[in-house]
């Protein structure tokens, strides 16, 4: 099994900023036209990082299955490496994904019910980026997808 260091290596923390930024860029927006509401800007902050980091453990699980990680050069992978089972992997991307879900609730609840199907679209984009029969990371939509889900969408 994993230790604790590999799963926070496998969490790619290095990718964290890409979560963060669009959550400062609406908060600003949000302060130059309004009052900023910061616990509301805190929630879609967890979201923003649950998100990145189940998305990673998403990717990481996906790739380790189909063996694209095998030969890799780079950042550990969980599962390409065999440090931790692809199943545990997969909860893990999940319990991401649930922790995002959660905070995207309290959100959704506070300021517009619409929200909730956002959230789906987005679990559902992140998990289908390397995931499923037909992934649209390998198919070269990856980086225009980056760009919708952790850049447009986020900061809105």
């Amino acid at each position: 099994m994993a230790t604790p260091g590999q799963w926070l290596a496998g969490s790619r923390p290095r990718t964290l900023p890409a979560a963060v930024s669009p959550v400062l860029a609406g908060t600003a927006v949000a302060a130059y036209v309004d009052e900023p509401v910061w616990w509301k800007a805190a929630l879609a902050l967890v979201v923003s990082l649950a998100l990145q980091v189940g998305v990673n453990y998403a990717n990481d699980y996906s790739d380790g299955i189909r063996g694209t990680d095998e030969d890799r050069v780079g950042p550990m992978r969980l599962v390409g490496s065999g440090a931790a089972p692809a199943g545990a992997v997969k909860r893990a991307a999940f319990l991401a994904f649930g922790v995002a879900g959660v905070a995207g609730l309290g959100l959704a609840a506070a300021t517009a019910w619409w929200l909730l199907a956002v959230g789906a679209v987005c679990v559902l984009a992140a998990w289908f980026y390397t995931g499923g029969s037909r992934p649209y990371g390998y198919l070269g939509l990856g980086e225009v997808m980056v760009f919708v889900f952790f850049g447009l969408v986020a900061v809105v």
